[in-house]
């Protein structure tokens, strides 16, 4: 049995990160993965949702360049159909064809050994891939999520797509049904629309984006509405049927009927820990299937195992596994580093794009903080006035005690850019008054902070002398 000092189940963004940073000191390191070297990002999920978004977006622009007086008149474009396949080839080169080979050879140079195929704890220390087994020091688990399948009745008598193979299918679909108006929901949903493809959008809550600010998500919905998305919130979709053509129907919760070609299931992912022989070593993942982590990213109970990613449910995106990654790499190495998942951020990559960081108003009031807030027009600056913006906004939430900015949320042209400058407020804790004496380039979209901060860092003071 060949034994190493770390052994990575996963090879995603979390798992490839650790595995490439312990090899670069010399350290023994197995990476298994079942699929492909790099985890879903490069091949079905951030990259070729932003292609696919970004070439609808580029079509949109075409259509209003008149309107920006970059023509005399609009120029005529090619047929929807046409224009998709274009997309598709361009997403398809974007993301490799789904061939991880450069990322294999990429992790093999730099000292791991890539061992392909589903591992499964088999005993303490031991890992089992088919007939093989590797043993361990430290065991890193970065299995990734799954998407979570609704238990709705007949949805396996239609014809149904996740998110991954949405973001990997040739296929220009009659019409789509999407269930979830999260962040892989909304964009699907505007890059389809933006190819002529008759969508709605199903979200059996109040409001898109989940727990995300209330303003932010209308304007959102305002901006789906206005690309042609059909959106219904509080809405339940309550049986499936087959429809005739080989579609679907959806019956909803009011007694409605939704006919569609193909239905999107974005309605979340959960982490992927079952068939890991996680209770081989005395392991029991949350009812999420999530792993419960320390700060130091150590599975809870455990001395040598280690996760990160979204298998650990706490925050789920590309840039949260390539952080836990580090803080995983930095502890196997040695260090003492701790995760603070205060100012991690949150983005839907509409067009506008929805950017969050922080905590909203109402989840900060419900930890008992006192809080201030304070809002910006973006459409109102200047450089929305040039760009032909027409819409923005800005949330800014503000612990009064304390005299720091907790929370930031906004939509508005580039606002996934302009978030940064309220994520390094928020995990530095600078103070209110130091931000607003910050002083913006004119005209930018960052200058929609200015007032806001201002109001805040009054009401702050006003608090304290009080």
């Amino acid at each position: 049995m060949q034994a190493f000092d770390v052994v990575v189940l996963g090879a995603g963004s979390a798992g490839e990160w650790v595995a490439g940073g312990v090899a670069a000191e010399g350290v023994s390191v197995a990476l298994i993965e079942a699929l492909r070297v790099g985890g879903e990002c490069p091949y079905v999920a951030c990259i070729p949702s932003k292609a696919m978004l970004r070439s609808a977006q580029a079509r949109d622009q075409v259509r209003h360049v008149a309107e920006l007086g970059g023509a005399s008149e609009p120029p005529a474009l090619d047929g929807d159909r046409r224009a998709f396949g274009a997309a598709v080839r361009r997403r398809d080169e974007l993301s490799a064809g789904l061939d991880d080979g450069d990322k294999a050879r990429s992790i093999v140079k730099r000292g791991a050994v890539l061992i392909r195929g589903t591992g499964r704890i088999t005993r303490p220390g031991v890992i089992g891939v088919g007939a093989r087994e590797f043993g361990y020091r430290d065991l890193v688990v970065a299995t990734g999520s799954q998407p979570v399948i609704p238990p709705i009745e007949g949805l396996d008598a239609v014809p149904t797509w996740t998110s991954d193979q949405a973001l990997s299918a040739p296929d220009y679909p009659a019409s789509l049904l999407i269930l979830g108006g999260g962040a892989v929901g909304c964009e699907l949903a505007q890059s389809y629309a933006g190819f002529g493809v008759p969508v709605t959008l199903v979200e059996s809550a109040g409001q898109l984006m989940g727990n995300e600010d209330a303003a932010i998500a209308a304007a959102l919905a305002k901006v789906l509405r206005g690309s042609g998305v059909n959106v219904l919130l509080s809405s339940n979709v309550t049986r499936m049927e087959a429809a005739a053509g080989g579609g679907a129907r959806a019956v909803l919760s009011d007694g409605t009927a939704i006919e569609a070609a193909r239905v999107i299931l974005a309605a979340g992912r959960a982490p992927a820990t079952a068939g890991l022989g996680l209770d081989v070593i005395g392991v029991t993942p949350a009812k999420t299937g999530a792993l419960r982590v320390d700060d130091h990213c150590r599975v809870e109970g455990q001395d040598h195992v280690w996760a990160a990613g979204d298998v650990t449910g706490i925050a789920p995106y590309t840039h949260g596994a390539n952080y836990q990654g580090r803080v995983v790499t930095d502890n196997l190495l040695g260090g003492s580093a701790a995760a603070d998942y205060r100012a991690i951020p949150r983005v839907a990559y509409t067009e506008p794009p929805v950017a969050s960081v922080g905590m909203t108003a109402q989840q900060a009031r419900t930890a008992g903080i006192d809080v201030t807030t304070a809002t910006a027009d973006v459409s109102k600056m200047a450089r929305a006035a040039t760009d032909g913006a027409p819409l923005g906004w800005l949330v800014l939430t503000a612990d009064r005690t304390r005299g720091v900015l907790i929370g930031a949320a906004a939509i508005g042209p580039h606002a996934d850019d302009w978030i940064c400058e309220a994520t390094v407020a928020i995990r530095a804790c600078v103070p209110l008054a130091m931000l607003a004496d910050v002083v913006h380039p004119f005209p930018t979209f960052a200058e929609a902070y200015e007032v806001p901060l201002r109001q805040l860092a009054a009401s702050c003071a006003q608090g304290a002398a009080g």
